[in-house]
């Protein structure tokens, strides 16, 4: 497979956001617990503890190894099943990121929008691969594919210095 860039960097309230895009061929509550349920979240990338009720979970990214050390997760929107924001703690791995998604649904197609508020001196040129490759690990598990089919050697250093290009 070849990868493809589809991020592009837009500014919104101020600072500059990654954003891409992925359409679902599914309605907009069947993408939302592709990307909220724990279990869900297991096929393509890792899984959750906790309450979200409580507005904070931790967050175990199974994806990059099997026993990884948990990251905090502050929940600040739910709207169900439209929008999702959260941040990350800045002490994670990386430091703290702020990620939102958001779906629109038209005639059982949902398009998500997905994005993340970049800072300062932020490695885009390895943010924005890796996003790509999480994203198509979601379609491909929500598909009911195999995720792990998606190989991260297809996007990067692919997509390295496209995304380093975009650097605000």
């Amino acid at each position: 497979m070849t990868a493809t860039r589809t991020g592009t960097v837009t500014t919104i309230d101020g600072a500059p956001n990654l954003v891409l895009t992925r359409t679902f061929g599914s309605p907009a509550e069947a993408v939302w617990q592709t990307f909220t349920e724990s279990d869900r979240l297991r096929d393509w990338i890792g899984y959750w503890e906790g309450d979200p009720t409580m507005g904070r979970v931790s967050f175990f990214m199974t994806a990059e190894g099997d026993d990884p050390e948990p990251s905090q997760y502050t929940i600040i929107e739910c709207d169900r099943p439209r929008r999702f924001v959260g941040d990350t703690d800045a002490e994670a791995a990386g430091g703290g990121w702020h990620l939102w998604f958001e779906l629109d649904e038209t005639a059982g197609v949902t398009t998500l929008t997905f994005g993340q508020r970049l800072s300062p001196g932020e490695d885009i040129g390895s943010i924005g691969p890796g996003w790509e490759y999480y994203l198509d690990r979601a379609l491909a598990a929500h598909e009911g594919q195999d995720a792990s089919a998606i190989v991260w050697d297809d996007y990067y250093p692919a997509l390295k210095d496209e995304y380093a290009a975009l650097a605000p």
